[in-house]
């Protein structure tokens, strides 16, 4: 996760001379997880990682072992916790298995499409006391009931964001950026505004479960940058006017060395100083600090990673999985720099970005090291040879149309 408005305000509000961090912070001593905690949901979105739908699925961890992996994931001392589905809410036990998260004092997230979230469990989840709950927009009402594939869906999640703001709880706003809704995204962010939102999370498309057989959709190069540029824009404005919003992204890190190119044009001064923060900050961190844990108790090296398990939490307990060093996709993301090749591999940015996400090219390609086709950085922006073809190309019409 890229935190822009953490980056923005170092620009807007440079640290005074003398008063400069050192090195980079601590690392934390375990993941923050990302718990599916259940595959079933009451929509079918057409970026689904999951590929969920609207039925039981079997084998699915009970609330005693889930209560075991809460356990573990205390002693393990992980820093957060995300509790995903599916469409979680559909849990019998997610209030049960919330409550345990908060008692052992790990940080909770509730990541939720929201249409289930109304007046008769507003208190119930409000009492789980959740440090954050994440809601999925995809734009408009008319184009986020067609991607959620639902009529109503839309309202029904902006009610949830009224409901959680009155009782307190902070809340945000997941926005996928595909070609489809690139234009609204100005719509989103003044939505955001005028509901007071206190979060945003621009996800770009990642190429797991539905969202892989819908990557033709993916936003173009120049479409991204524009997004990027109108992000870091808008939260710009904000912080000048007082205004301090969480804005974050996901899912491509090319977002850090964009904002240090974005920081150039505005920010002359604190190129510098942003390069070390982010340098510190050090980029993807699949297989290291990120993990995923699926419905049916199989770990992953991120939630893009279903289609590689590396253990599950019934045969062995999740801190003993993520310390064993064996499996060579997770050797491979855990080594600095990471084996990459083609343009990722010879890229001036790879101490920022670190390779990005992986599972694009893998999903291409077959080979995770290839260089990332959902890079939207040019040959002369990341220092290798401008005549050069991308060795990797994702196939879709919209991305080969674009000159690099």
């Amino acid at each position: 996760m890229f935190r822009v408005t953490r980056y923005v305000k170092s620009l807007v509000e440079p640290t005074p001379p003398g008063h400069e961090t050192g090195g980079p912070a601590p690392k934390p001593p375990g993941p923050v997880v990302i718990w599916n905690l259940i595959r079933r949901c009451n929509l079918t979105c057409k970026h689904c990682y999951t590929v969920s739908a609207d039925i039981d699925f079997k084998g699915e961890l009970n609330t005693e072992e889930a209560f075991t992996v809460l356990d573990d994931l205390k002693r393990f001392r992980v820093p957060a916790l995300i509790l995903s589905g599916g469409e979680p809410l559909m849990r019998p036990d997610i209030f049960d298995i919330s409550h345990r998260a908060k008692e052992l004092g790990i940080y909770t997230g509730l990541s939720t499409n929201g249409t289930l979230i109304n007046e008769r469990n507003i208190t119930r989840i409000a009492a789980c006391g959740y440090d954050y709950v994440g809601i999925s927009i995809d734009g408009l009402e008319e184009m986020h009931d067609d991607f959620r594939r639902r009529k109503g869906a839309f309202r029904e999640s902006m009610h949830a964001v009224k409901l959680c703001k009155e009782h307190g709880i902070k809340v945000g706003l997941r926005f996928t950026l595909t070609q489809q809704n690139y234009e609204q995204l100005s719509d989103i962010l003044a939505l955001i505004d005028a509901h007071d939102v206190d979060k945003f999370y621009l996800s770009h498309l990642n190429y797991g479960g539905r969202g892989h057989r819908h990557r033709k959709q993916d936003a173009w190069y120049r479409m991204t940058r524009d997004a990027m540029t109108r992000l870091f824009d808008h939260c710009r404005s904000e912080l000048e006017r007082g205004v301090e919003r969480e804005y974050v992204t996901g899912n491509n890190d090319a977002d850090g060395p964009f904002l240090l190119m974005w920081a150039r044009e505005h920010f002359p001064e604190q190129v510098e100083a942003l390069e070390q923060r982010l340098t510190h900050w050090g980029g993807n961190a699949s297989g290291e600090l990120i993990a995923n844990i699926d419905n049916l108790g199989t770990v992953h090296p991120d939630t893009f990673w279903w289609d590689h398990d590396i253990g599950n939490v019934r045969e062995r307990p999740f801190s003993e999985i993520w310390r064993d060093a064996r499996d060579p996709l997770m050797q491979g993301f855990r080594q600095r720099p990471r084996p990459l090749k083609g343009r990722c591999g010879e890229c001036r940015y790879l101490p920022i970005c670190n390779g990005n996400t992986r599972v694009r090219a893998w999903k291409v390609t077959g080979d995770p090291w290839e260089e990332d086709p959902g890079c939207y950085l040019t040959n002369q922006e990341i220092g290798v040879e401008e005549n050069r073809e991308r060795r990797v190309v994702a196939p879709y019409d919209a991305i080969q149309s674009i000159e690099l």
